[in-house]
């Protein structure tokens, strides 16, 4: 679950497969099966789901709604199909895929370029992510940060949220050395090339965890509650919601119900998990859905449920560090109105 970062090339991205695809519909085919528990034949249609990322923990919830049965009771059967060119954002806007994961921060963008996207579900509630460090270092707040090399991708926004957390705390941007370390291993890359750099908790430092390795952890949210955005979150267009607004309640309905067994059962939810994907360490699942899924409905009322304020507050953090070409209307970006009650 490595930060793969904002692409500040998405917009051009964005844009020209809008464009491209506009006027295309999405692909609706029917096949005959068993729903899910295989005591009657029924219709299921056909919908695609497109992650952001490689599976990981984050994406739990909707595996066991596909292998649980959960898209099959709602008349549904879903492929999960691996990230597209152009990112999920793009995809569900030019109707190319009915559904998707993205996260708050490129939303945000696609929205203000005016993509027609729409956040459906808040996968987690808070933001789980942050700055790390091997603690030998002593990198414990962001004015550690002065004389240190991040290791980065080089997107304008991490500098700008670094930049912010450094002037919280009273400390000097420009005593920061920035290394771009691309595709490197988290693991690889502070033992020989940075001081720290940008992970998710729920993998890389779980798997820091059982490596053995101590690591200090420097939470934006901590720092600025305007970082505590959502991230990832459930995508889709806004001509679906709009055409077809029965399917995008049934499949959220299910998607919730995979996110609420998660919670519910998180060593069994991480079978699942390994059993559809393999590929992935074990150990490192089964250890990693422990740690995040009391975080997916946290202090929220329901699962997914998102809030105004969130999406005002890191839009407005985005226009006033100059990271947005317009301000951003966030009524529009997401709604709750299709998730159960």
């Amino acid at each position: 679950m490595k930060v793969k970062g904002l692409k500040w090339l998405l917009v051009i991205a964005l844009l020209s497969v809008i464009t491209a695809c506009g006027n295309e519909n999405v692909q609706q085919n029917n096949q005959t099966g068993t729903n899910g528990e295989g005591d009657k034949e029924k219709t299921l249609r056909k919908i695609q789901l497109v992650l952001d990322y490689t599976p990981n923990t984050n994406h739990t919830g909707l595996y066991v709604a596909r292998d649980k049965g959960y898209f099959a009771e709602q008349g549904l059967e879903v492929e999960i199909i691996s990230p597209v060119q152009g990112g999920a954002d793009a995809a569900v806007a030019s109707n190319n895929v009915e559904f998707g994961i993205s996260y708050q921060e490129n939303v945000t963008v696609a929205r203000v370029a005016g993509v027609p996207v729409v956040s459906l579900a808040a996968v987690i509630q808070h933001n789980t992510s942050g700055f790390a460090s091997k603690k030998d270092k002593g990198i414990d707040s962001p004015s550690k940060f002065e004389g240190m090399r991040y290791g980065g991708w080089g997107s304008p926004i991490e500098t700008s949220i670094i930049d912010s957390l450094m002037r919280t705390d009273n400390a000097d941007f420009d005593k920061l050395e920035i290394v771009n370390m691309g595709d490197s291993d988290f693991f690889t890359a502070v033992e020989r090339d940075v001081d720290f750099a940008w992970i998710f908790y729920a993998w890389t430092g779980i798997e820091a965890e059982l490596r053995g390795v101590d690591l200090n952890m420097v939470y934006m949210n901590e720092y600025n509650e305007n970082l505590d955005y959502y991230t990832p979150v459930v995508v889709t267009g806004e001509k679906l919601v709009k055409e077809e607004p029965e399917l995008v309640r049934s499949f959220l309905a299910a998607v919730a119900k995979g996110y609420q067994y998660s919670i519910d059962n998180p060593a069994e939810a991480a079978e699942v998990l390994i059993a559809a994907e393999p590929d992935l360490n074990a150990e490192l699942v089964r250890a990693s859905q422990q740690w995040l899924s009391p975080k997916y409905q946290d202090d929220a009322p329901r699962w997914g449920e998102q809030k105004l304020s969130v999406w005002e507050g890191y839009a407005d953090w985005m226009y006033s560090n100059e990271l947005l070409n317009g301000e951003l209307d966030a009524e529009a970006a997401f709604t709750n109105e299709f998730l159960p009650q």
